[in-house]
């Protein structure tokens, strides 16, 4: 058996995409319209107070393409509070004029392949930021899950710990080039969802996301072992240009 590689575990995370029924958008009066944009307003000035009192983080995106129409990113302590949240929205009238369009359920995680030997992690304050960090309010976001490959020869999991290490290493290196043009925020869901990772990336400039995925790929990790999901990309939300998107 191989050598299981050990992470680093944060704030639990679920990508909540929805489709607006423009139908039933349409049939609210005026007064139901105006209660709900209210409702989603004590809702975002919770999510910032959370915010600012460092128990957890939301992004807000409309999406482009016919998969969903926007979505919410939540980081919180618990899946619990997840629960809550998502319990939460489903209430609120805004709900009831959406169709859920897909969910993502995973926990925002470091490996250890270049951790330092004989060091704890936790103990590094820039390692904890990024296990609970702060989403960043980019322009926008491009989110997809993704696996190891299990197949044959190309199974990652019956690779050793040195081979791993070394093609990550070099797999990093190209992520690196990308820095201050590309935040990435990778969370593990073995065992939470139907994939291993969800990929989240922000950027202030949509065609970096085409360049380092594209880069990407041709490097061994993702040309031989990565398989990929659905690609879901958007543009970040503020209240007013929700408002104006949900204007008649």
């Amino acid at each position: 058996m191989s050598e299981a590689t050990q992470t680093l575990e944060g704030w639990y995370s679920l990508h909540d995409f929805r489709a607006i029924d423009w139908s039933a958008w349409k049939i609210l009066s005026a007064k139901e319209r105006s209660a709900a944009e209210d409702e989603l307003r004590s809702l975002l000035n919770q999510y910032r107070k959370a915010e600012e009192e460092k128990t957890g983080s939301t992004a807000f995106y409309s999406i482009v393409g016919q998969k969903a129409d926007f979505m919410f990113m939540h980081l919180r302590e618990t899946l619990e509070e997840l629960n809550e949240l998502e319990t939460q929205f489903n209430k609120s009238i805004l709900a009831q004029v959406t169709v859920p369009a897909y969910s993502y359920v995973s926990v925002v995680e470091l490996s250890n392949y270049l951790a330092k030997p004989g060091t704890d992690p936790m103990e590094d304050p820039e390692i904890v930021a990024r296990l609970k960090p702060i989403l960043p309010k980019s322009r926008h976001i491009c989110f997809y899950p993704m696996n190891k490959r299990r197949e044959g020869s190309d199974n990652w999991y019956m690779l050793t710990m040195e081979e791993r290490r070394n093609m990550m290493r070099s797999h990093g290196m190209i992520g690196r080039q990308y820095a201050g043009k590309v935040k990435q925020i990778i969370t593990g869901s073995v065992g939470l969802d139907d994939w291993e990772w969800g990929v989240t990336l922000f950027a202030d400039d949509a065609l970096q996301f085409k360049k380092l995925v594209y880069e990407m790929r041709f490097d061994e990790v993702s040309a031989r072992f990565g398989e990929f999901g659905e690609f879901y990309v958007g543009n970040l939300l503020t209240e007013d240009k929700f408002f104006q998107m949900l204007a008649l």
